[in-house]
């Protein structure tokens, strides 16, 4: 495992989307483990693979319960019900934090790291994460979603 270099705002990756998995081998196995690595060094809750250079759909989470962190291979939304606003933060804008409409509930469909189809129906946080990480894939990042005038930057700690 290792952590992997993140791409920054101003990166345009970060704006392409990315392609859907076709194959679950062993370079994906550790792509996934990596990225694992990567988010919980950075306390993230999510990444997706583009955030470290690579345009593949696969998306980790965490949410720091006894369930351990949860892989999204070509995660697809199904399902919104309801919104909340949400103040939002990503790896990939460091110190940079916003409010954004998210939905309060989401329905999706992925395939996990063993190449097993799943369902997920998630609330609040997970269903925010879900949707952030999601947005990712299809080349879309928080900073273009928030509310007006809502954005702040916070002086990282020394």
């Amino acid at each position: 495992m290792a952590i992997r270099n993140l791409r920054y705002q101003k990166d345009e990756i970060l704006k392409k989307k990315s392609r859907e998995v076709e194959v679950i081998d062993d370079k994906l196995q550790t792509l996934i483990d990596d990225m694992i690595e990567t988010m919980h060094k950075y306390n993230g809750l999510g990444l997706a693979a583009v955030q470290v250079g690579v345009l593949k759909r696969v998306i980790v989470l965490d949410m720091y319960d006894d369930k351990g962190p949860i892989v999204m291979i070509n995660p697809v939304i199904l399902k919104t019900k309801g919104q909340q606003e949400v103040d939002e933060g990503c790896l990939s804008f460091p110190n940079q934090f916003a409010k954004v409409i998210r939905p309060a509930e989401v329905v999706a469909e992925y395939t996990d790291r063993t190449g097993k189809r799943m369902k997920i129906k998630a609330k609040e946080l997970l269903a925010q994460a879900i949707c952030h990480e999601t947005d990712h894939l299809n080349g879309e990042v928080f900073i273009d979603k928030i509310l007006p005038g809502t954005l702040e930057y916070v002086e990282p700690e020394k």
